[in-house]
């Protein structure tokens, strides 16, 4: 589709939405009594004031940690159905390796994401090989930083808890479309069985079929789940929750550099490089389940019990387009896994059926508060288990022809059948954890924690043979301390050390495949938090340190993947999320991050910024409420980058960018009922840019950042 022709979709959107707005400011005029429509609360701007990234419910202003968290109404706005689509608010966040198509990874403060234990649903483990759905979430939050206290084992980058709607009285279908001609249906159906809302239920239900803007990755989505609270009495409280999802959608190979140093200059956010008419689509089926009960023992003493599981299975297919080994012009020094100087690629067939994931959690807390000596803590104490396990068979992975970026070639798929699949991988990890706020006047508080972990991991080979089997404990600590000269601002400095998962040595490194120790990290911070208002401020300096992991090239031209030295990363943020104006509200974050690899050894990978991380990145979102139009608002935002390395020797670097986003929401009543409509426009200029030039198994790939595109939805309440 050409850019004249979705333009002209695009103002098609545009006048359904005027014509509605129109034809329901008419219907207001007769019925003014009835169209204070407040449903949205303006006035609480896209403004959080608490979050439970850590597990328990507390203010943010004494959380001595950055949180961002994305409200329900940011969400709805930005008509948010992938974790992408609302991350992009936080300037901290990147893709991390996140094909269209395929589920998403993200890089928090230059640090990947772990997909093994950085995703959670209200606090519990979730698989992050999965898209989680946003329909029953109220809001995402995001931990940028260490969060080995909270989880154990996890990535210096942080974590992303989503939390789930609960019980209340609402009933709303929502329908929606974009300018590749999508179709979304959506209900929201929340009830309480009885008037002291004591039973309730909350029930979301989600179909889709994804018109995407790469050419032939066309797919499906449904979505259900269902939450139910329970209060059997004033000490009890329960809450249950499952959600399922199943997704089928061709995923999108990424492109990677010509000759291994220039970077492709004929590229197309619209094009589904190396298509084969015969690859199946990948399909994803999800299953998220949890329950927590708590019971307060005293007013000043409650315990809780939580428990959730996580499954998901992966048809991984695809006509994956991957470097040039059976290229002759590749043989004069390029490398075999970049894109021949001319732009030839290799396509391969690569099938993986069956992949099976699933996480076990459970986890027993204690809180409570003492008064000792005049001193107040605040303790909770607990213990964890924690089991994940993969299963799969051996990939086929076979070479079926060369195409290039000037033609599509067709191939005939590969003969070969998937190898049965087997317990690949058995981790555990047990832990026990203690923390003590120290509240020694309104204006001094101390945070001190720690997390005894023992992790008890096993590899297995096809044959069932244990190749590797660890154990190891660790002992994670954590200190803050907080200053609040004033009710509403808050200062604080923390350190905590963390253990995140070693990486895996891609195919065609000398110990290929292998999966190295735990690596240790560290991280300090300090930052200031101020609500004036309805509006938060935040300001914070970090460092982080991990070990460094990667590739190192030997003296016999092969690689050898290690951990050896360091990748330092200090960075400055800010941000200010609610209400400047009583027409204005605004979500807007900056970030500075210098990333450096030391000490590694290699010299040619050291002394310049860390590939996939800019030096600058922002991000601004506005919703403006029109005089006159009091249900009209004017939505706006923008999403900024500096270059970013995109080789790990810092040779070649993309080109910074800016991309701009409008749209508009209006509230009003049709036929009595509550309606919201909203309309998004994305990268307003048709801007051309690489999103993402991270790795994957030790690979780098390069993928562009989406087209002019616009989403329309109207949900009504009945």
């Amino acid at each position: 589709m050409s850019t004249e022709q979705k333009s002209r979709q695009i103002l098609m959107l545009l006048a359904c939405l005027v014509s509605a707005a129109a034809q329901a400011q008419s219907t207001s005029d007769a019925q003014t009594e009835t169209i204070t429509v407040q449903g949205r609360k303006l006035q609480s701007g896209y403004q959080a004031r608490n979050a439970s990234v850590s597990g328990i419910e507390a203010p943010l202003l004494d959380t001595p940690a950055s949180v961002s968290v994305l409200t329900r109404e940011l969400l709805e706005d930005q008509q948010a159905r992938l974790l992408s689509q609302a991350l992009r608010n936080d300037a901290s966040i990147g893709d991390s390796y996140a094909p269209v198509g395929y589920y998403e990874n993200f890089v928090i403060r230059g640090f990947a994401l772990d997909l093994a234990s950085s995703y959670k649903i209200n606090g519990r483990t979730i698989t992050g090989e999965q898209n989680v759905a946003l329909e029953n979430k109220e809001r995402v939050e995001v931990l940028k930083g260490l969060a080995g206290l909270a989880s154990g084992i996890a990535a210096p980058a942080g974590l992303v808890n989503f939390v789930t709607k609960r019980s209340e009285e609402i009933r709303t279908v929502t329908a929606g479309t974009n300018d590749q001609g999508g179709r979304y249906l959506a209900t929201d159906l929340g009830h309480w069985f009885d008037t002291d809302h004591r039973y309730g239920a909350r029930i979301n239900l989600a179909w889709e079929d994804i018109q995407s803007y790469v050419e032939h990755t066309d797919g499906k989505r449904k979505f259900a789940s269902l939450a139910i609270d329970a209060k059997p009495s004033s000490q009890l409280d329960i809450e249950f929750d499952a959600e399922f999802q199943d997704k089928s959608q061709r995923s999108a190979s990424g492109y990677q550099l010509l000759g291994g140093s220039t970077l492709p200059s004929d590229f197309s956010p619209r094009r589904l490089l190396g298509y084969q008419s015969w690859a199946d689509p990948v399909t994803n089926r999800a299953l998220n389940l949890g329950a927590r009960a708590e019971y307060r023992f005293t007013e000043n003493w409650k315990g809780a019990l939580s428990a959730s599981r996580s499954r998901t299975r992966i048809d991984d297919n695809v006509a994956f387009v991957y470097g040039c080994y059976y290229v002759a012009s590749c043989s004069a020094g390029t490398p075999g896994n970049a894109f021949s100087r001319d732009g030839q690629f290799d396509v391969y067939d690569y099938r993986s059926p069956a992949e099976v994931r699933i996480n076990d959690e459970v986890e027993a807390r204690l809180a409570g508060r003492v008064e000792t000596l005049g001193i107040s803590h605040e303790l909770s104490l607990g213990a964890s288990g924690f089991r994940r396990t993969v299963d799969s068979g051996n990939p086929v992975y076979d070479y079926v022809g060369t195409s290039s970026l000037s033609e599509e070639l067709s191939f005939s798929p590969s003969p070969t059948t998937p190898g049965t699949p087997y317990r690949r991988l058995d981790s555990r990890q047990n832990g026990i954890f203690a923390t003590d706020r120290i509240l020694f006047s309104p204006r001094w508080q101390a945070l001190l924690g720690a997390r005894e972990t023992r992790i008890a991991e096993k590899a297995f080979a096809s044959s069932g043979d244990t190749t590797r089997d660890t154990t190891q404990s660790v002992f994670l600590p954590q200190a803050a301390l907080i200053f609040k000269p004033q009710a509403n601002t808050s200062l604080y400095a923390s350190w905590a050390k963390g253990l995140s998962q070693g990486g895996t040595a891609p195919w065609w490194a000398n110990n290929g495949n292998e999966i190295l120790a735990p690596t240790q990290t560290r991280q300090t911070e300090a930052g200031i938090k101020i609500e004036a208002g309805a509006l938060s401020l935040s300001a914070a300096l970090f460092q982080a340190r991990q070990v460094y992991q990667y590739a190192r090239p030997e003296a016999d031209g092969s690689y050898s993947f290690v951990q050896q030295g360091w990748q330092k990363n200090r960075g400055f943020e800010l941000s200010a999320t609610g209400q400047v104006h009583p027409r204005l509200r605004i979500s807007a974050s900056a970030a500075a991050i210098r990333a450096r690899a030391e000490d590694t050894g290699t010299a040619a990978y050291e002394g310049h910024q860390a590939i996939n991380v800019p030096r600058l990145r922002a991000s601004l979102y506005g919703d403006y409420a029109v005089p006159g139009f009091e249900n009209l608002g004017l939505l706006a935002g923008l999403q900024a980058s500096s270059s970013k390395t995109a080789t790990r020797a810092g040779t070649v670097s993309v080109p910074g960018y800016a991309v701009f986003n409008v749209g508009a929401r209006y509230a009003t009543q049709i036929a009595g009922h509550r309606t919201l409509l909203h309309l998004a426009i994305d990268n307003v200029f048709d801007k051309r840019y690489w999103r993402d030039v991270g790795e994957s198994a030790g690979d780098g790939y390069l993928f562009p950042g989406a087209p002019l595109t616009a989403r329309l939805s109207g949900q009504f309440a009945f």
